[in-house]
């Protein structure tokens, strides 16, 4: 069962897009309902909408793969070598 999106800050939805723009190298590090801990490394692509819940897109050695926001725990741009935000 998936809990309700909780929508994230207007900050963290700008610097997502601004990742998506540059097509930013990242190291994600994601926490879902359950609890499940998971990092995963790609390269930002876009957001996106569906289900009531906002997505990062991210391109990975997996393929695509979309991000619930509100299970982004932290975002690591690995091109300027900095922490994006971190909840």
């Amino acid at each position: 069962m998936t809990t309700e999106y909780r929508p994230i800050a207007c900050g963290a939805y700008d610097q997502i897009e601004i990742l998506a723009m540059h097509r930013s190298k990242v190291e994600i590090t994601t926490k879902d309902d359950k609890g499940s801990i998971t990092k995963l490394l790609g390269r930002v692509l876009d957001t996106s909408i569906h289900d009531g819940a906002e997505y990062l897109v991210l391109e990975s050695a997996k393929g695509l793969v979309e991000i619930r926001l509100d299970y982004i725990q932290q975002i690591y741009d690995q091109q300027t070598a900095s922490e994006c935000w971190e909840i």
